[in-house]
C-alpha cells in the first residue's frame, strides 16, 4: 500500500507556523514595518547598481564587501560581521551551530514568539524564564535564570518584543558573566530609542549582536540581516550556512544602504516622534494602559477581549497578544504615518464607546 504522504519529524508535529496575519485593510498596523519607503535616490542607485551586476555568475559566497561597509559602521574588521536573509536566518544559523540535540538556549518570556519557533527548526531545545513584575529584565533575574538552568546559548530581544521594553548594558553583563554560553541580544529595533550592546563587544567574550534592515532601514522586503561577534562566531557559522546563501541582488542592496545610510536612515527622528505623540494620545483614551517603547510599535491593554476584531471591522490590523501570558488583554500597534495613527486611534475610539 502506498503511503498518501510522510510525516513530519515528530518534534514539528502540532507546530503552527509563524506569521502575523496579512490582510487587505485600510490601514495594517501590526508588523513593525517602517511606513515610509526608502528615499528616490536609494532606489534610484540601487537600480543602476543591479543593471551592472553578471546575475550569471554566483555572488561572493563570503559577502566580502558589505561585510567591510557594516563592520566600517561599527568599528570592526569584516572578520566580525556576518550577514544573511534577515536576522532570522542569523538567528537559526547561530542555534545550528551552537545548539542542537541536548543543548539548550535560554528565552524570557514574554518575548520574541519566533525565538523558540527557530530554535525549534535547529533542532535546540528551550527554557524560559520570567522577566521581571514590571515586564522589565533586570540584571539579577538575568544572572538567576542563567545560573539556574546553565543554557549553551541566551538570546535576549532588546528592545523587547513585544512589550517595547529594553535591556540594559549591565543585564547584557550579568547574562554573560553568569554562565558559560553564547549570549545572543536580538537589536531589530535598537535604533528607535535602546542602548546597543555592540559598546560591551571587546569587554564580554561571548557576546553577539545581532541587527536588521528591516526596521530602521526601512527593508522589510529586503530580507538582509547580519551579526557582529567574535571572529570564531563568523567562522563557526560558515559551517552551517548554505552555499552562496546571500544573493548578488540583497548584497548589493545592502551596499547602496550602508553609502547613502544618513539618507536611508534620516526619517528615524521623526517616526520617534510619532511615537511619542501616539503614546500620549492613545493614553489619553479612557480605559487605556500603555507600554513605554524604545522600538517602533507600542504595547497597550484594554480587557476588551475582542478588540482586535472590532478594530479589524474598522480597517485597521493591529497584533493581538491578549492570549499571551502576562499580556492579557493586550494589543500591539505599529507607528505609523500621523494619517495611519490618526484613523487607528479614531477607530479605537469608536470601538471602546
Amino acid at each position: 500500500m502506498t503511503a498518501a504522504r510522510v510525516p513530519v519529524r515528530d518534534d514539528l508535529v502540532g507546530v503552527v507556523a509563524y506569521g502575523a496575519p496579512q490582510l487587505d485593510v485600510a490601514v495594517r498596523l501590526n508588523v513593525n514595518e517602517t511606513p515610509w519607503p526608502p528615499p528616490p535616490k536609494y532606489t534610484e542607485l540601487l537600480a543602476a547598481r543591479i543593471a551592472e551586476l553578471d546575475l550569471n555568475r554566483y555572488p561572493d559566497r563570503r559577502a566580502t564587501a558589505l561585510r567591510t561597509a557594516l563592520g566600517e559602521r561599527a568599528g570592526l574588521p569584516p572578520t566580525r560581521v556576518w550577514t544573511a536573509n534577515g536576522s532570522n536566518e542569523v538567528l537559526v544559523q547561530l542555534f545550528q551551530a551552537y545548539g542542537g540535540p541536548g543543548r539548550r538556549v535560554l528565552l524570557f518570556t514574554p518575548g520574541y514568539s519566533a525565538h523558540p519557533l527557530l530554535a525549534r527548526v535547529a533542532t535546540t531545545d528551550s527554557v524560559t524564564a520570567p522577566l521581571d513584575a514590571d515586564l522589565r529584565l533586570s540584571p539579577a533575574t538575568a544572572a538567576a535564570a542563567v545560573a539556574k538552568r546553565e543554557p549553551e546559548i541566551v538570546c535576549v530581544a532588546n528592545p523587547n518584543n513585544p512589550t517595547g521594553l529594553p535591556v540594559g548594558l549591565d543585564t547584557v553583563r550579568a547574562l554573560h558573566d553568569a554562565g558559560d554560553g553564547l549570549v545572543v541580544i536580538d537589536e531589530a529595533y535598537v535604533e528607535f530609542g535602546a542602548t546597543s550592546a555592540v559598546a560591551l563587544l571587546d569587554e564580554l567574550p561571548r557576546l553577539v549582536v545581532t541587527r536588521t534592515f528591516s526596521k530602521a532601514w526601512r527593508m522589510a522586503g529586503l530580507r538582509l540581516g547580519y551579526l557582529y561577534g567574535p571572529e570564531w562566531v563568523v567562522d563557526d557559522l560558515r559551517k552551517v550556512r548554505l552555499p552562496y546563501h546571500l544573493d548578488a541582488l540583497t548584497q548589493t542592496a545592502g551596499l547602496v544602504a550602508c553609502e547613502l545610510a544618513d539618507e536611508v536612515t534620516a526619517h528615524i527622528p521623526a517616526l520617534v516622534a510619532e511615537r511619542e505623540r501616539l503614546a500620549g494620545l492613545l493614553a489619553a483614551v479612557p480605559g487605556v494602559e500603555v507600554f513605554d517603547s524604545a522600538a517602533n510599535f507600542l504595547l497597550f491593554r484594554t480587557g476588551v477581549a475582542d478588540l482586535f476584531d472590532r478594530l479589524l471591522a474598522r480597517g485597521v490590523l493591529v497584533r493581538d497578544f491578549s492570549r499571551v501570558a502576562r499580556l492579557e488583554g493586550c494589543l500591539r500597534v505599529t507607528v505609523g504615518t500621523p494619517e495611519e495613527d490618526d484613523v487607528f486611534l479614531a477607530a479605537l475610539r469608536e470601538s471602546l464607546a
